[in-house]
């Protein structure tokens, strides 16, 4: 060990008496310099410009600045991460060839000093100026940290072992192609190569298995990306020392080949077993059974919901069994064939199987095509084709092997694809129970995977109904007198907030199960989660209604939802309840919309429905006395309705109209042709009006639960986002909060900058001009005297 630490000391001297190390020290902190205090100065004055047109801003809310400042692309740390390799190959190229222009490699090679102990202290030098590039960096991460408040240490930590791994891995890259010649120039090209070909090497030949997955190994920046979002993996740790280890051991051949006479084959035996070697190691420790896992960051940002842990610890009985349904004349085909296949494992799977580590994978690759799939464009596409042909067309053109594909008759157990259009699938099967798992329309592959792959709250919404099938809410719409629609793309039906397969909050994809009922031919079954009435246009008849009294009376949960004009269908059943719809439109004339398009606002009532993150920050400013009105949401059309004590339910205005705004208007609404004006004599009323209204009763040892709204048009498919978020509460209210399985974030605390754009100015000139200027000076004075000597 001393003879390493003797020959890491010599190198070191020699590197620090070449201007060479001098030279990347300084525009290394140039460019740490300027790319930091850059970013850094665009937050504090984007924050003071914030400030001063917002006197009620008191921080950045949900936004965290440490994972802003070091994680998305284009932040400072992921622009030094990726103009590192500039600095390797002049730093290494002459770590060996100098040897041998000194004429010490004879000396080296026939003294009592061994390779191993030549290229460990070589390298051990180059580690060693490594921690002063570090160095260099952590310079800028201490400024980072007083900079903004509670500041996310373990994030910024993880991101700087992630810096000094990489540039570890690629000096040992540079160490062995310095072995290979003495030419120096050729050794920093040779580096630059291998490092350019092992940053691009994750797009190359990914179609055929073995080779995308060799490839997926060697990719060495997105071993990094884990480490640059907090989240430490011990097989991403061991990636670089093996890649280490791997380079290093290329060099001790190289020198060895020199020093020895020994055939070509006994050194391509030995190269060939250092290579088996790395990857059967990076094999064993990279799979989820002999994976740990460390987020480092403060709110435990990479890590799945504890909601989430707890049904996968739930699913002890067994493994869970993925199998991914891809038509090649599907949509979203590019995220299921092979070349995607490793994509899909880390970004969607990984977060799972570090909480799951049985969960096998299966593929099903088959193609079949129907004209209402596309309305007939790819029909039209390929004229007189039939379905295979049209395949292996589509397969050529996207470089896929056809024969992984097979016709969907050929299919032993096809599950119930057509239903599902034949899209992206995914069957989770645990035990002997089995649910769909859909994937949505994102960007085209591989940048829209956020978009396309499932949430985290649809993903615990199908694990939990794997596991707990007994509390699958059950929610019955009625039909049969004109009410909204389920199955229709028509505006103002309610497809996109029930049915529909291909929306992220839609409740069929957060656990629910949806269906309809004619109460003119059918019982209202026991047992279900909610009724829900949609603003039918006819009245019901007295059997009908007859049958939704006797629902109620049993302590049934129900959701009433009328329109302006026909607060007479509804009404004979809502006063049941001690509510009445009143006659007449709620109007809120303003210079931007419409009169009847009232925006009225949550209420606390509406805010401890359920855990929606909008929702909860209005419920925070609601208890701190919010100084200003709270989120409005917008119904255009809406009934104001009125309640009594009646009834024995206890009711509460989870939306709530603002009194100097809004009024309601009786007679007819005329909105073409003249102003609409409060007019009193014509019996017009001003007040604050509830639009949605919160009932319960204690029903023997559950509670019973209503709602009752004004509107419809507020959850149709043409406006769904804007009342997703009132309409997933309910629902959620009405399972008892059983679904949907909501996974919030916790507000992050690092959400202020603490420093003035003016201070960043300052400095920004200390570490671009004035650190760098000493550093120049103290190189200058270092390597003159050396001269001398």
């Amino acid at each position: 060990m001393r003879m390493v630490a003797q020959i890491a000391k010599a190198e070191l001297r020699n590197l620090f008496y070449s201007p060479v190390a001098w030279f990347l020290a300084i525009v290394f902190m140039v460019q740490c310099g300027f790319l930091f205090t850059h970013v850094l100065y665009t937050m504090a004055h984007n924050q003071e410009v914030m400030m001063a047109e917002s006197p009620d801003f008191k921080n950045w809310g949900q936004l965290p600045l440490t994972m802003l400042f070091f994680s998305i692309p284009e932040s400072a740390y992921a622009a030094v991460l990726k103009n590192i390799y500039l600095f390797v190959p002049l730093l290494t190229m002459g770590l060996l060839g100098r040897e041998v222009h000194a004429n010490t490699i004879k000396l080296l090679f026939s003294s009592p000093v061994k390779l191993r102990q030549v290229v460990v202290g070589k390298f051990l030098a180059i580690m060693v100026y490594n921690l002063l590039l570090l160095a260099i960096l952590g310079i800028f991460l201490a400024t980072f940290g007083f900079s903004v408040r509670s500041a996310d240490y373990g994030f910024i930590l993880s991101g700087a072992l992630a810096f000094y791994l990489l540039i570890c891995a690629y000096t040992s890259i540079g160490l062995f192609m310095s072995s290979l010649t003495s030419y120096q120039i050729l050794a920093a090209i040779g580096t630059f190569m291998i490092i350019f070909v092992l940053g691009r090497i994750n797009s190359l030949w990914q179609h055929i298995d073995f080779v995308r997955d060799l490839t997926w190994f060697l990719y060495l920046p997105g071993r990094t990306a884990n480490m640059l979002k907090g989240l430490i993996t011990s097989k991403d740790v061991l990636y670089f020392v093996l890649v280490v280890f791997m380079f290093l051991g290329f060099t001790l051949i190289r020198l060895k080949k020199q020093r020895e006479s020994k055939p070509w084959y006994i050194t391509w035996s030995r190269v060939l077993m250092v290579v088996v070697m790395v990857l059967a190691a990076g094999y064993i420790f990279s799979r989820p059974q002999t994976t740990l896992y460390l987020d480092a960051t403060a709110k435990d940002a990479n890590t799945i919901h504890p909601n989430t842990r707890a049904i996968l610890k739930g699913m002890k009985e067994g493994p869970l069994e993925v199998t991914l349904f891809t038509n090649l004349l599907g949509p979203m085909v590019k995220y299921g064939i092979p070349e995607a296949r490793n994509v899909y494992r880390t970004e969607l799977w990984e977060q799972y199987q570090r909480f799951k580590t049985d969960i096998h994978f299966k593929y099903v690759y088959y193609y079949h095509y129907e004209t209402w799939m596309d309305g007939g464009k790819l029909a039209k596409a390929f004229p007189g084709k039939s379905i295979e042909e049209i395949a292996k067309e589509i397969a050529l053109g996207m470089r896929i092997d056809f024969k992984l594909f097979q016709p969907l008759s050929a299919l032993k157990d096809s599950a119930d694809l057509a239903s599902e259009g034949y899209r992206l699938l995914m069957e989770l099967k645990y035990k002997d129970r089995k649910a769909f798992l859909r994937t949505y329309n994102g960007a085209p592959f591989p940048k829209g995977t956020e978009r396309t792959y499932p949430d985290e709250s649809n993903m615990a919404a199908t694990l939990k109904n794997l596991l707990k099938p007994e509390t699958i809410p059950h929610i019955l719409y009625t039909s049969g007198n004109l009410e909204r629609r389920l199955h229709t793309e028509h505006k103002r039906d309610y497809t996109k907030a029930t049915l529909s397969k291909i929306e992220k909050d839609g409740l069929i994809n957060l656990g629910f199960e949806i269906d309809t009922i004619s109460l003119e031919t059918q019982d209202i079954p026991a047992g279900i989660t909610a009724l829900v009435i949609a603003d039918p246009k006819r009245s019901f008849s007295e059997k009908a209604e007859e049958k939704v009294r006797k629902y109620i009376s049993e302590g049934g949960n129900i959701v009433f939802m009328s329109e302006p004009g026909k607060q007479n269908v509804l009404n004979p059943l809502v006063k049941y309840l001690g509510v009445e719809m009143l006659e007449g439109n709620l109007v809120e004339p303003t210079f931007h919309e419409m009169p009847q398009k009232v925006k009225p606002y949550y209420t606390l009532a509406s805010t401890e429905l359920s855990d929606e993150v909008e929702l909860k920050g209005v419920r925070e400013k609601l208890k701190r006395v919010y100084e200003k009105d709270t989120t409005k949401i917008s119904m255009p059309g809406v009934a104001a309705l009125s309640f009594t004590d009646s009834s024995g339910f206890v009711k509460k205005p989870l939306l709530l109209t603002r009194e100097s705004t809004t009024w309601l208007k009786k007679g007819k609404l005329v909105t073409d042709s003249a102003e609409v004006v409060y007019n009193q004599q014509e019996g017009d009323i001003r007040g604050a009006f509830p639009t949605a209204l919160q009932l319960t009763r204690q029903f023997g040892n559950k509670e019973q639960r209503a709602v009752v709204y004004g509107d419809a048009d507020f959850v149709s498919n043409e406006i769904l986002k804007n009342g997703v978020t009132i309409n997933r509460a309910v629902f959620s209210w009405m399972s008892g909060n059983e679904y949907p399985v909501y996974t919030p974030f916790t507000d992050p605390d690092d959400n202020l900058v603490l420093i003035s754009s003016g201070k960043v100015s300052v400095l920004k000139v200390i570490y671009v001009w004035v650190l760098p200027l000493l550093m120049l000076v103290a190189g200058t004075v270092i390597l003159i005297r050396r001269k001398r000597k």
